[in-house]
């Protein structure tokens, strides 16, 4: 059996893969959606002890990583350190950069600027609304603006940590059309192969069946090629 574990990006919490979840559970996948941890003190290497907690919590030797926008970072790193447990990484609309880059580095000037401007005292940035997330749907939009929580300023600021141990794992990133963010030429980068969604940023929200069936196609069989 191939287990997935789904991290979500900021503001979201497990749930983001809610609709996700039971098209992969019914093909037979085991599925794990962890939660980070959303407070003040909490910095991307927090993140990524989570969701290294999580790898070795897992038996089962098919190991898929996942990690949708911000969890780019997280699960990148998570998979350097546990490089022999994890067969596949998959990025979703996920940022992504080399030893050193932080969020803020990798994105553009506009993006810093809001982040660093709407953080609070408490170094926490209120959730933007739904439609920033490309959810217009007033149903769905609701649903989503309900659940969303405050995100650590300081996730965004600090920089990733990376061996080279990572670049051994084959990579899928997937970047939803059109694009916000140039998530394709972050994937393309790393040599992952590229996969097109038409939808928005939050297409495992709007398209879950899209995500399903792309994580569905990295199972065991990508595992083999691990050297």
């Amino acid at each position: 059996m191939t287990t997935h574990v789904l991290v979500h990006g900021a503001w979201h919490g497990g749930w983001a893969w809610e609709r996700v979840t039971p098209l992969l559970t019914a093909a037979g996948a085991h599925v794990v959606t962890p939660d980070l941890t959303h407070d003040r003190d909490v910095g991307l290497s927090d993140h990524v002890d989570e969701v290294v907690a999580v790898i070795d919590a897992v038996t089962d030797p098919d190991l898929v990583l996942v990690g949708h926008s911000y969890a780019g970072l997280v699960v990148r790193q998570a998979a350097d350190r546990r490089s022999d447990r994890v067969a596949h990484l998959v990025l979703v609309d996920g940022w992504a950069g080399p030893d050193g880059a932080s969020l803020t580095d990798l994105a553009p000037d506009r993006f810093t600027a809001w982040v660093t401007a709407a953080a609070n005292a408490d170094g926490l940035i209120p959730p933007p609304a739904p439609a920033s997330f490309g959810i217009t749907d007033p149903d769905d939009a609701q649903w989503l603006e309900r659940r969303l929580h405050p995100h650590s300023l300081r996730t965004f600021t600090e920089p990733t940590r990376l061996t080279g141990a990572v670049d051994r794992i084959p990579g899928t990133g997937v970047h939803c059309v059109p694009e916000t963010f140039p998530f394709a030429r972050f994937a393309a980068d790393l040599g992952y192969r590229a996969v097109p969604v038409d939808g928005p940023h939050n297409v495992p929200l709007t398209d879950p069946k899209s995500i399903a069936d792309v994580l569905l196609g990295v199972g065991s069989r990508e595992a083999t090629t691990l050297g």
